[in-house]
């Protein structure tokens, strides 16, 4: 039977109290005082918040008050604006990644919204500034850390609103990306080859050139592909398929200066 303790408190209404104590206590140190100043703000108010932290370039926190809209006003007139938004911050807050699954979210969810050109748009930008590490061509680097993927995915983006949305507002500058995109692309193959060249695989080397030629036929690649493709040949020892390859180079460049390009060397490619 439970007593009294010395403030003459049943020992029973002490264990209750103790017990809350701890319950409350346990509020604070499993989350449920989480301190979030925005519980209670109305999607006005984080829309607005959002708005001033992004004028003063605090990126990080405007995409986590744009999130908040979406999660607590999913349905509210401001959850659209939101994620196009939060795409545009997230980009700007460095965060690539989640700008592009943001971009990828609104395509899906908004796919007749008026602003899905912009989206599109913005989906190129990101990727194709992350890879600027295209740049990176012009020093020594590992082949394994020349992935174009990110090129092919800016191509995608911006052929969207080209091909989709041809009196967009975006669409002139997504044209001029694109031709850039592409004669990154070619070149980018075109280094592949001479990579595998100087490793004396003329087969590979011959069909990565193929690749230039075929899907990339206006740009200054297709020059540098018929001379490894020649090169390539002639160590197979396929003097007639040498001497093709000689001859449609000869009529397609005709300023062409054999050997201008030796594959061999470290650097002997043009950055375009």
């Amino acid at each position: 039977m439970l007593g009294m303790n010395r403030w003459g408190i049943s020992c029973k209404n002490s264990l209750a109290l103790v017990l809350a104590s701890l319950l409350f206590a346990g509020c604070g140190i499993f989350g449920g005082d989480t301190g979030d100043k925005t519980l209670g703000w109305s999607a006005e108010k984080l829309y607005s918040e959002a708005e001033n932290e992004m004028d003063s370039g605090g990126y990080d926190t405007a995409a986590k008050y744009l999130q908040q809209i979406q999660t607590r006003f999913p349905f509210g007139r401001y959850a659209q604006q939101a994620l196009m938004e939060e795409c545009y911050a997230q980009w700007k807050a460095t965060e690539p990644e989640l700008a592009t699954s943001a971009c990828n979210r609104f395509i899906k969810q908004y796919p007749n919204s008026p602003n899905i050109d912009y989206v599109y748009y913005l989906r190129g930008l990101i990727t194709f500034n992350d890879n600027l590490g295209l740049f990176g061509f012009l020093v020594p680097q590992d082949l394994t850390e020349r992935d174009p993927k990110a090129l092919r995915d800016s191509f995608d983006s911006f052929r969207e609103v080209v091909v989709r949305y041809p009196n967009s507002k975006y669409t002139p500058d997504s044209v001029i990306r694109l031709r850039y995109l592409v004669n990154s692309l070619a070149s980018h193959d075109i280094h592949v080859a001479a990579y595998y060249y100087r490793r004396g695989a003329y087969l590979a080397a011959i069909n990565r050139c193929k690749s230039v030629i075929i899907n990339y036929q206006e740009t200054p690649g297709v020059e540098d592909a018929l001379e490894i493709m020649a090169r390539s040949y002639d160590h197979l020892d396929m003097p007639d398929m040498r001497d093709d390859t000689l001859k449609v180079l000869a009529a397609n460049f005709p300023n062409h200066v054999p050997g201008k390009y030796d594959p061999r060397a470290k650097s002997w490619w043009r950055f375009w």
